[in-house]
């Protein structure tokens, strides 16, 4: 029997004694791209920091491919793993390629491969140019381009992405869906939340509806129906 990517098992987790995430359990399977979609405070980043283990879970368990362990496999499982957060978080003292070569380095790839997925994205991404700019020399969706690159450098099995078009341009998006497409068939992973459900729709497979830290709703994309208003705190 084929090993689950990523298993989420009745995790909790509480932030200042306020419960945020209520037993959540999910499994995603190998090519399935899971959209995790909720009103702002439903708890979908806070779900995607506590699977990155930036955020602590109270109970539960985080698996991926069956044997990585969060708790006692942690580096094993983070190398596993690729994150592209809704905001871009990049090092100011490190140019565009020295991030790009901070993440070769992190997941080990190997030099060849690296060279030629780089190649492939920052043409894509119209990013050529700018590979000896530091950060606050780049606009904002550019930083984002930069980000996005990074998370899509390593071959891992999960891919987790908050909000991946915020700040990028139409041609950028359709850069990045094309290349996440590529990426799903070759067996990826994805856990994804978006506003824009319409834009991921034909990328996605099945939908998880979160609404107040609880899991209230999941199935089929095909099947998802506009979330019911009810949930406006932030």
């Amino acid at each position: 029997m084929a090993s689950l990517p990523l298993q989420v098992e009745h995790v909790n987790v509480s932030i200042h004694a306020k419960t945020i995430l209520h037993d959540i359990s999910f499994r995603l399977k190998r090519g399935e791209v899971l959209a995790l979609v909720g009103h702002n405070g439903a708890g979908k980043s806070t779900l995607m920091k506590t699977i990155m283990h930036v955020t602590e879970k109270q109970a539960g368990k985080i698996t991926i491919e069956d044997t990585y362990d969060q708790d006692t496999h942690l580096l094993a499982f983070k190398k596993r793993i690729t994150y592209l957060p809704e905001e871009p978080l990049l090092l100011s003292e490190l140019t565009v390629m020295q991030h790009f070569e901070l993440y070769a380095l992190s997941y080990d790839m190997d030099e060849d491969e690296f060279q030629l997925k780089l190649d492939q994205y920052v043409t894509g991404f119209g990013l050529r140019t700018k590979l000896d700019a530091y950060p606050e020399e780049l606009s904002k969706g550019m930083r984002q381009k930069v980000q996005t690159i990074c998370a899509f450098l390593p071959d891992v099995p999960v891919m987790l992405i908050d909000e991946p078009f915020m700040g990028l341009d139409i041609y950028a998006m359709e850069f990045l869906l094309m290349l996440l497409e590529e990426k799903v068939k070759q067996g990826l992973s994805v856990v994804l939340t978006t506003h824009q459900l319409e834009q991921v729709k034909n990328v996605a497979h099945t939908f998880m509806l979160l609404e107040d830290g609880k899991v209230k709703n999941t199935g089929d994309i095909a099947d998802f129906q506009t979330i019911t208003r009810g949930v406006h705190d932030d």
